[in-house]
């Protein structure tokens, strides 16, 4: 199997230098060869959650893939000299997954996402790559499963033999389903896509490629749910600009300890 290409150290994070070309490549030799693995898409939020949480952050740097789905992380990336790293986006990831995937014949499995959110995603995907294999979706409960429902969970995996689940949850709840339950499910990769259940279904409105690019996406989605997301952005950015001029100007040492 491929391995993984190098990382970057973001605040104690460890964040793989990946494009969507090097991302697809490195997906496709963990499928082929069934080596199990999580994959986290992280931006600002969830490299400033894993500050306060070692747990989380050990998840993060265990995770078969950690690509960057943040400008910021793509940024950080350049400045050490990856020059070839690009944005890994939740939504252009499962896109692009799909569109190959008509010809490597994966097959997919969505849990996640409020009731309905699965089953519409699955018919946007459907009707956009019409020889998509997908079988299955699945909408849990707002918490944990408890152990009955995690075994009917476990049944309808290996009857479906998915070659990925996708996950949509928010972090850091998606990680800690998937760092927890893999070992227990016939698949060989589940990748955690969050917020992209909602925008690829066309629950919630897609910023347009510019706004993604600039970095101000976050701005973008704080105007359209602002309720939810005000504490998030309004208190993790500024913290997140302040760790890292410190990593970055030599301050403050950030190790990726958790590996």
């Amino acid at each position: 199997m491929a391995a993984p290409p190098p990382r970057v150290n973001v605040l104690g994070v460890g964040v793989h230098t990946l494009n969507l070309r090097t991302a697809i490549t490195t997906l496709q030799s963990a499928i082929e060869s069934r080596t199990k693995g999580y994959v986290c898409v992280t931006g600002v939020h969830g490299v400033t959650e894993a500050q306060s949480d070692p747990g989380f952050r050990a998840i993060l740097n265990h995770a078969f893939l950690n690509t960057p789905d943040g400008m910021p992380m793509v940024w950080v990336g350049r400045w050490f000299g990856f020059e070839e790293m690009e944005r890994v986006y939740g939504p252009d990831l499962l896109i692009e997954v799909c569109k190959a995937s008509q010809w490597t014949r994966w097959k997919h499995f969505f849990y996640g996402g409020g009731p309905g959110t699965a089953e519409a995603l699955a018919d946007v995907l459907q009707s956009k790559f019409p020889r998509l294999q997908i079988v299955g979706t699945h909408t849990p409960p707002f918490r944990p499963l408890t152990p009955t429902e995690f075994q009917e969970f476990q049944a309808r995996v290996e009857e479906a033999r998915p070659d990925i689940i996708w996950v949509g949850l928010s972090t850091p709840k998606q990680e800690l389903f998937m760092a927890s339950a893999l070992s227990s499910l016939d698949v060989p990769v589940m990748i955690g896509i969050g917020a992209a259940f909602d925008l690829i279904s066309g629950k919630v409105r897609q910023s347009p490629r510019w706004i993604q690019r600039s970095g101000f996406e976050w701005l973008y989605r704080l105007v359209q749910e602002p309720r939810r997301l005000w504490r998030r952005y309004l208190k993790n950015n500024p913290l997140f600009v302040w760790r890292l001029f410190l990593q970055l100007s030599g301050l403050r040492r950030y190790s990726l300890d958790a590996d």
